[in-house]
C-alpha cells in the first residue's frame, strides 16, 4: 500500500478547534434555550421506533432544555425519576457527536440501544447483547483512540446493565459485538471469520462510543437487540410488541440510575 491514510493520521492529543460546549451555548443562544442540567441517565435510543410508540402513547415529553441543532431530547420517567432519551442517532459519527453535547450538558451515563444482526449461531433470536467490547471496524473511533482492533466498554456500566436485564424475559449475553459503519457491505466471509472469532452480533455504534468514552472518560453502555441474522427462518427484524420493547428500555434506565447512585457514593 503506498500513499497516506488519513484515519490513521490523527493527532489525538492535540486540543479540538471545535467543542461540544461551543455548539451547546450556540443553540442556546439562538435558541433562548435556558441553561438547565439534561437528566443524568439519557439513552440513545437509535432505530427510533420505539421513541414514536412513547410519544404516541403520551409516556414522554420533549425536554426544553435540550440544546441541539440536531436532535429533539424526550423526558421518561421511570420509577419516579426523570431520564433522558433522544431517538434515531444512527451511525457511529452520529451517535458520538450528541454523547458528546450530553457530557457537556449534565449527563453522568450515556446509554445505547441498538437493534442488531446476530454473527455467531450460538446467539439467540431474539436475544440481547450487553457489550463488553466492539471490533473497530468503522472510523470514529480512531479519532478518539490510537489504531487498533477493538476497544472494551467500562465494565461496571455492563455489569450493571445485564443484572437489570435478566429480569426480563429474553436470553441476555454479555459479549463482543462487530460495529461497522457500512452493513450493506458485510460480505458473508466477514460474518463467517466474526463467528469464528466469537463474535455475537453486528451493530453502527459501539466502538465508537467505547472509543469515545476511553478517550474522554465519560461512561458509556450499550444493549443490542439481536432480531436477525443471514440464516434465519421465520420474520426477521421482530422486536416484539412495544410493550416488551418499552420494558428493555424501563431496564436499561434502571441500570443507569443504580450505575450513577453507586458512582456518587
Amino acid at each position: 500500500m503506498t500513499g497516506r491514510f488519513p484515519l490513521l493520521e490523527h493527532e489525538l492529543k492535540a486540543p479540538t478547534a471545535f467543542t461540544p460546549e461551543s455548539l451547546v451555548d450556540a443553540v442556546r443562544t439562538s435558541r433562548r434555550i435556558r441553561s438547565i442540567p439534561i437528566p443524568e441517565v439519557c439513552v440513545l435510543e437509535f432505530d427510533g421506533d420505539l421513541t414514536d410508540w412513547l410519544i404516541s402513547t403520551r409516556k414522554v415529553r420533549v425536554f426544553g432544555g435540550w440544546a441541539c441543532f440536531h436532535t429533539t431530547m424526550y423526558s421518561l420517567e421511570v420509577d419516579g425519576s426523570p431520564f433522558g432519551i433522544v431517538p434515531r442517532t444512527i451511525g457511529g459519527p452520529y451517535a458520538v457527536l450528541v454523547a458528546e453535547q450530553m457530557a457537556v450538558s449534565g449527563a453522568r451515563v450515556v446509554l445505547g440501544l441498538t437493534s442488531a444482526g446476530r454473527v455467531s449461531a450460538s446467539m439467540p433470536v431474539p436475544g440481547l447483547v450487553v457489550a463488553t467490547k466492539a471490533l473497530r471496524d468503522e472510523g470514529t473511533s480512531y479519532h478518539y483512540l490510537p489504531a487498533s482492533s477493538e476497544v472494551r466498554s467500562p465494565p461496571r456500566v455492563a455489569s450493571f446493565l445485564a443484572a437489570e436485564l435478566r429480569t426480563l424475559r429474553l436470553p441476555v449475553v454479555r459479549g463482543m459485538v462487530w460495529t461497522t459503519d457500512a452493513p450493506y457491505r458485510e460480505t458473508s466471509g466477514q460474518i463467517s471469520r466474526h463467528a469464528d472469532e466469537g463474535l455475537l452480533a453486528v451493530e453502527m455504534q459501539a466502538a465508537s462510543l467505547f472509543a469515545f468514552s476511553m478517550a474522554r472518560r465519560f461512561p458509556v453502555g450499550l444493549v443490542a437487540h439481536v432480531t436477525n441474522s443471514v440464516d434465519q427462518k421465520g420474520s426477521e427484524f421482530d422486536k416484539g410488541s412495544r410493550q416488551s420493547e418499552f420494558e428493555i428500555l424501563q431496564s436499561i434506565c434502571r441500570a443507569g440510575k443504580k450505575f450513577v447512585e453507586t458512582a456518587k457514593r
